[in-house]
C-alpha cells in the first residue's frame, strides 16, 4: 500500500503500557510499529489535551478505561477521527451497563473489533460504525514435537477473566497420565489464584506454574507446545491463540465469542466455559486419536491468513484512512499495495 501522509499525526491511547506486559499493551505497540510508516504515531497511557500529543486521530483502546480520554479528545476536537478498539471486558461486560463505556461508544466515530462475533454485542444502531481489524503474529516454522508426552500451555496472567482454576483444575484430573505436561505462563494478579496454582503444583507433578515469562520466552513454549489452552470467560480477540496459529500449535478454548470470532464456529476445538472436565476430556483425545489433533491444525491453518501481519496492516490503514476522510480531511485513494 503506497505510503499516506506522514504529516497527520495518531495518537494511541492504551491504559496499559510496557510494563502491564498485557494484551492493550501489545495492541498498541505492534499497531505503532504497523502505521510508522505512513503517520507519526505516539503511544499514551491517556490523553487530556494536545499537551499529552497533538493528534489528526486518536484511537483508544479500551472504551471504559480510556473514557477520560476519549471524552477529552471528542470535546478538544468535536467530530475529529476518533477510534474506539473494543477489548473483551468492553464487548462482554461494560458496554451493557457502565455509563462511561456507553458515552465512548456514542463518542467514537469508528469502532474496532478484534473478531467477528464482536459487534453483534453492540446495539443494532452502532453495528454500521464498527470494522473488525483482525490481530496478527509474524509466522513461525512448526517444530518437531516428540509424541510420547503431550505439551500442553496456557500463556495468561492469573486473574478471574482468565479462568485459570479451569486449567489448574483439568491438570489434576489428568495427574496419573505422565505423558501429559501443563506448563501455566503468567505473573499472579491475584494472590488466591498464584496459592492455588501452587496447590495444583503439588496435586500434580505434571503441572507447573513459570510465573510472568518475556514475550519472546512465551511465544517460543508456545511453538514447542502441543497444545494452546486459552480457558478465558471473555476476550476481546486473544494473542495467544493468534500466536498459537501462527507457529503450528493446535489450540483448545471456552465457547465464548472471543474465541469463536478468531477460529469459526465450526471449531473441533472448544470447550464449554469453566468446564474442567470437557478441557480434559479434549487433552486427553489429541493424544490418544492423532487425527483429532491433525484435524484442529488443518482448521487453524485454514484461518491462518487472517492473521498475516500485512493483513493486519492493511486492515489499520483502510480503518484511519476512512476514518480521516469521514472527518473531514480529504485523503487520496488507497493504493494496492506494492512492498
Amino acid at each position: 500500500m503506497s505510503k499516506q501522509n506522514p504529516s497527520r499525526r495518531i495518537v494511541i491511547v492504551s491504559p496499559a503500557l510496557a510494563a502491564a506486559n498485557n494484551g492493550n499493551w501489545h495492541t498498541a505497540h505492534r499497531w505503532s510499529r504497523l502505521l510508522r510508516d505512513d503517520y507519526r504515531v505516539s503511544v499514551v497511557a491517556q490523553w487530556r489535551s494536545p499537551d499529552d500529543g497533538a493528534a489528526d486521530a486518536l484511537i483508544a483502546l479500551h472504551a471504559r478505561r480510556s473514557a477520560a480520554s476519549i471524552d477529552a479528545f471528542a470535546r478538544a476536537h468535536p467530530g475529529r477521527a476518533l477510534v474506539v478498539v473494543l477489548t473483551g471486558t468492553d464487548l462482554y461486560r461494560d458496554i451493557h451497563d457502565d455509563p462511561e463505556a456507553q458515552r465512548s461508544l456514542h463518542q467514537a466515530t469508528h469502532l474496532t473489533a478484534l473478531q467477528e462475533q464482536g459487534p453483534q454485542e453492540l446495539p443494532a444502531a452502532l453495528r454500521g460504525k464498527c470494522t473488525v481489524v483482525f490481530q496478527s503474529a509474524t509466522r513461525l516454522a512448526p517444530v518437531h514435537k516428540p509424541a510420547r508426552r503431550l505439551r500442553v500451555v496456557m500463556a495468561g496472567h492469573l486473574r478471574p477473566e482468565k479462568d485459570p482454576l479451569c486449567f489448574m483444575q483439568a491438570a489434576v484430573r489428568l495427574a496419573a497420565r505422565p505423558e501429559f505436561r501443563f506448563e501455566h505462563i503468567g505473573d499472579a494478579l491475584d494472590p488466591s489464584l498464584a496459592a492455588a496454582a501452587r496447590d495444583t503444583e503439588r496435586a500434580s507433578l505434571h503441572y507447573r506454574w513459570r510465573g510472568g515469562l518475556p514475550r519472546a520466552a512465551t511465544r517460543q513454549r508456545i511453538r514447542r507446545a502441543h497444545l494452546l489452552v486459552n480457558a478465558s470467560r471473555m476476550e476481546g480477540g486473544a494473542q495467544v491463540v493468534i500466536e498459537a496459529v501462527q507457529s503450528g500449535t493446535a489450540v483448545l478454548a471456552s465457547r465464548i465469542g472471543g474465541h469463536v470470532g478468531l477460529l469459526g464456529a465450526e471449531y473441533a476445538g472448544f470447550f464449554e466455559p469453566g468446564d474442567a472436565d470437557g478441557l480434559a476430556r479434549l487433552v486427553t483425545r489429541t493424544h490418544d486419536e492423532p487425527s483429532f489433533l491433525a484435524a484442529l491444525l488443518a482448521q487453524g491453518r485454514q484461518r491462518a491468513t487472517l492473521f498475516d501481519p500485512g493483513a493486519e496492516r492493511a486492515s489499520l490503514l483502510h480503518l484511519l484512512h476512512d476514518a480521516l476522510h469521514d472527518s473531514g480531511g480529504a485523503l487520496p485513494p488507497l493504493a494496492k499495495d506494492t512492498r
